[in-house]
This record gives structure tokens, sequence and C-alpha cells, in this order.
């Protein structure tokens, strides 16, 4: 408390202790770089991250050229949800527009391409945590994508570029790898009305519309697999599909860590998996729980740093990280299976306490998807035995 001079009354100080409530960060915001030569350059700036709360209201804007107004449409196919768009300018050469998706810093300093998503924060005030540059991801692209998922916390969604067979797909697959990525093969198809055909392309867009729908719908602990996805008419290659065989073409690619298409009872995503190769984060859902908890545990102990290192501010901090997991452990479709916060006191050493370093330790353990079901199916005469009876029964 502190000191002042003499005062013949009532002094009353507000004190701002105790446990803090923790609010999960957003998660479902989508962020995507297209080429749009039509679009409203007033609307959609070149290199400008610009946020969509009504993606349907950004396609009457969006053009009828380059992939924005059809990456809309698939986003928009699965959920109403925040996207991020950077439009970037379509090359005259391949090779341009992959060097304009990449992107960097121009002259004046401002971030251009998938460089862009980087600052939706501080001029849009919310961070992309759902990445795709759909129809223009080819391999330099891809692993420019993983890299700035990284640097976001974000996850991203990559088609298979190139690839006309599942053999091609699982080739491409060793030229990538991160937990923060899906390889998917290989495409939807689906009307476009301004060719009036069904054309292929855009997995990667419904990918991220699904996603957002998924976060928003149930949660963030379940993987896109085996959800039904709109506005796909088709599956541009064939993939052979048995639930129950282990030598089919869906399965060979899943044991690679690509996620295919399936027609199964509607069209679907069948995998769920990253590209990750520590086995720590086989799924989807492991690597954007990791994603969730890390952010949501930072931004909500900001307020926490530069107050005075009392052991009741410790205790606070404890006790609001373990209200939280235990928040996000319960009930009927939790999204943990458990997690604990504690202050080790062999690592919070004296030196460290007294220049104001402290270290918080919590687990987790988060919800693994149903991957492999065994059904144990015996054939038994025992209910022959009271055959008699039963005849005898029904006379």
């Amino acid at each position: 408390m502190a000191d002042s001079d003499f005062l013949h009354g009532v002094r009353v100080v507000e004190l701002a202790g105790g446990q803090r409530p923790i609010r999960t960060i957003q998660t479902a915001v989508i962020g995507v770089v297209c080429t749009a030569p039509d679009a409203d350059p007033v609307k959609f700036p070149l290199n400008t991250p610009v946020l969509l709360t009504d993606a349907y209201a950004g396609m009457a804007k969006a053009g009828q050229t380059g992939t924005l107004a059809r990456t809309l449409d698939a986003i928009t196919d699965q959920a109403r949800a925040m996207v991020i768009v950077v439009r970037i300018a379509q090359g005259d050469t391949e090779a341009e527009t992959v060097s304009n998706t990449i992107g960097g810093v121009a002259a004046n300093g401002r971030r251009t391409g998938l460089q862009a998503l980087l600052d939706a924060q501080a001029l849009l005030g919310v961070t992309p945590r759902i990445l795709a540059a759909p129809q223009l991801d080819p391999l330099p692209v891809a692993t420019e994508l993983i890299a700035l998922a990284k640097k976001l916390h974000a996850f991203c969604y990559l088609s298979c570029w190139g690839c006309e067979t599942s053999e091609q797909a699982v080739a491409y697959r060793d030229q990538l790898g991160g937990r923060e990525a899906m390889l998917i093969y290989p495409d939807f198809v689906s009307w476009d009305t301004q060719a009036n055909a069904e054309l292929a392309g855009y997995a990667t867009a419904r990918a991220v519309g699904l996603r957002a729908q998924i976060d928003n719908d149930r949660g963030w602990h379940k993987t896109l697999s085996n959800v039904l996805v709109q506005g796909a008419t088709g599956i541009s290659q064939p993939v052979f599909f048995d639930l129950q065989e282990p030598s089919s073409e869906t399965n060979y690619l899943n044991s690679h860590q690509i996620t295919t298409l399936v027609r199964h009872g509607g069209i679907k995503f069948w995998g769920g998996y990253t590209l990750d190769d520590s086995g720590l984060y086989p799924f989807e859902n492991y690597t954007r729980s990791a994603q969730i908890l890390r952010d949501t545990m930072a931004e909500a102990h900001m307020w926490a740093l530069a107050q005075p290192l009392h052991p009741t501010l410790v205790r606070d901090m404890v006790e609001g990280i373990n209200a939280k997991l235990r928040s996000w452990s319960s009930g009927p479709d939790p999204y943990l299976l458990g997690g604990s916060a504690w202050y080790d006191e062999s690592v919070n050493t004296v030196n460290d306490l007294k220049i104001g370093k402290l270290v918080v330790d919590y687990d987790y353990t988060p919800v693994p998807p149903l991957h492999t079901l065994t059904l144990q199916q015996r054939i038994t005469d025992t209910y022959l035995m009271d055959f008699a009876a039963r005849v005898a029964a029904g006379a």
C-alpha cells in the first residue's frame, strides 16, 4: 500500500487482485491470398489485408476473374466467417504470380502477398488462424504458407499442386513438413457460374470454410474429417475408398499423412492429418489445440506483467489457468481430456525471482479423433441352445 501524508479521515483503496476469467482467443478467422484483376480496388486494394465480416457482401466487389470470387463462394458455402483477404496482382507468367503470392516487403516498408497477413492484427485487430492460397499454392508458396502459419500460430491447408495420381501426391508430400499444415488430394468439382460448367479446384478454400464452421458450431477439438462439404458436386480424380480395406487408395494416402476426399453419404474430407514428423501432432486438432492454448494463456496474462511479484499474484494466475482448463475439460463434448497448472519451486530460483522472472507450468491432453475402430465379430451356437423351448413357446 502506498504511503502518504497525514489524513484525518478514511482512505479507500480499490484492490484488483483475485482470479481473473480467461477468454479463449478467436479461432475461426480465415486468411486468404487471392488474385482478382477486376475487383473493386477501393474495397480490395493490392497487398493490403481487408477484413470481411460478411463474405457474401464482399463477393459483390470481388469481380469475376482471378481466384477471389470463387474462393469466397467456396468459403460461404460452408460458413459465415470472418475472412481476411489480401489481393495480389496476377502476374504475366506463373512465376510472377508465385512471387506476388509469396510477397515480401515493398520499397515503402509495407508487406506484400502472404506477408501482408502479418499486418492483420495491427491494422484490423484480428489475427488469421486458418490460412490458404486457393489455386495459388505450388511448392514454393506451400513452403512459405507453412512458415507463415508458424509465425501466426495458425494452420494452413495445401493442395497437392500438379498431382494427377495418388503416387504423385505421395511423392509431393515428401517435399513438405510441419505440424501447421494439412495436404489435400485430389480436388473438388463444383459449378462455375461464369464458365457455365463444372470446374475442378478450390478444395483448400472449402477446407478453410469448413474449418471455421466446425470451430463455430462444434469446436476446435473436432477435425474436418468425415464432415459433409457443401457446394461440391464431385471429385476431380476418382479415389478408391473402402471403409474396411487397408489396401484402398484412400488408406494409402492417409498412411502418408495426406487428407483425401470421399463420396460416402455426401462428399467429405477423409483424414484430418498434419505433416508433422515428430509423432506428437499427427492430427489437425492436436496442432490447433496446442496453438489455441498457447495464445489464449499468453493473451490472458498480459495484465500480470509489471505487477508486483507477490505470492498472491502467482496463486491467482495458477488458479485462473486451472479454472480455464477445467472449463475446457468439462461438459458433454469437452475440448480437452484434462489439464492442470502448478508452481514449481525447483525452476523458480531466488536469483530469477529477484529479477522478475517467473515460470508457471501447465499440461493438457488433447482429444484424439477415433482413427481405427475394431469391431470383434464372433459366430456362436449359443442362441441355438434353447431352440426347442423357443419353438414350444411360440406354439
